[in-house]
């Protein structure tokens, strides 16, 4: 039985392994890497990225990648294409086939296929001098010396380094494109990213029940809006203006003050100039607000116009952090 000490051992070497063979990748780039790219940018249609075996699903990922990132990709299984599934090739289409021999069967099948058409062919392979590697427009050198697998079979540094290519093609274009954080969250808008690119502090605001209380309400009435509007403060409201803020930790710090509230209106105890918001604003920006002055509610108002409030626990809700 291996021992712990040989596990980690075993780990940091694959790591190691495949650590050193991605770093070598930099000496392999060349002008049919910048054409590679160029053709993709250029390309009137959508990006074909093709493979079989374990480079099917690296292909898989990098079309995965490149959808995310706004290059229109999509995957095409080597083998499904030579039985009807080349009929997803169009002819503005760029095609990227990738195969650590670029000599596998299927690949020697399916390259002839695809230049039949026209379409630009770019080789992702770990052998320039492979049937693939010599038919291609541009060849993307992905040699690795030997996989991290002790037998030298599984493929793993050629896979790490395949994937590597991938990115980088995906980073390069993305840079070309001037691709910001803003559009990134157009394709994820689902998920925690895209609610923190996209979600406005409008969309998370109750109109309707909004807390608000006049200048000269009374002590028990502000009490009570906090209370029934449950979220820990209420806004000091007059000609539809924000003039100032009443939370609950205010009210406790009257009653510490004195023994009595006869008398009091929201005006002697409000605070002038609250920390505000307008609802045009992203979430993330309030919560940033909310972190950096340590509160957990702001009042959105647009131009003093008082819009609503928006608390920390609603934004956590929504998983924003």
């Amino acid at each position: 039985m291996i021992s712990k000490e040989n596990i980690l051992a075993s780990a940091k070497k694959t790591i190691l392994s495949e650590s050193e063979a991605i770093a070598k990748l930099v000496d392999f780039l060349d002008e049919n890497f910048i054409n590679a790219v160029e053709t993709i940018y250029n390309s009137k249609g959508r990006l074909v990225v093709t493979g079989i075996g374990k480079s099917a699903i690296i292909a898989q990922k990098i079309v995965a990648t490149l959808n995310s990132t706004g290059t229109p990709s999509l995957f095409l299984h080597a083998s499904e294409a030579i039985h009807g599934d080349l009929g997803m090739v169009q002819k503005d289409d760029a095609i990227i086939c990738i195969s650590k021999s670029g000599n596998s069967p299927e690949i020697k099948v399916l390259v002839p296929l695809l230049k039949r058409f026209g379409n630009k062919l770019i080789a992702i392979t770990g052998n320039t001098t492979s049937f693939l590697g010599k038919e291609a427009h541009y060849t993307l050198n992905t040699y690795v010396a030997s996989e991290a697998c002790p037998i030298n079979l599984a493929p793993t540094n050629s896979t790490t380094a395949q994937l590597v290519i991938g990115d980088a093609i995906a980073v390069c274009l993305m840079e070309m494109r001037g691709f910001k954080a803003e559009d990134f969250a157009k394709y994820h808008p689902g998920g925690a990213l895209g609610k923190k690119l996209l979600l406005r502090v409008s969309d998370m605001l109750d109109a309707i029940h909004k807390p608000i209380v006049a200048p000269n309400a009374s002590i028990k009435t502000v009490i009570m809006e906090i209370s029934e509007k449950r979220l820990g403060v209420t806004a000091v409201i007059e000609d539809n203006k924000v003039i100032g803020i009443i939370t609950d930790g205010d009210i406790r710090r009257m009653l510490n003050k004195t023994d009595t509230i006869t008398g009091l209106t929201a005006s002697d105890i409000m605070t002038k100039n609250p920390k505000m918001i307008q609802s045009t604003d992203r979430v993330s920006d309030a919560l940033n607000s909310m972190e950096g002055f340590s509160i957990t509610q702001l009042v959105v108002a647009d131009n003093g116009e008082y819009k609503g409030v928006i608390h920390l626990h609603d934004i956590l809700k929504e998983g924003i952090v």
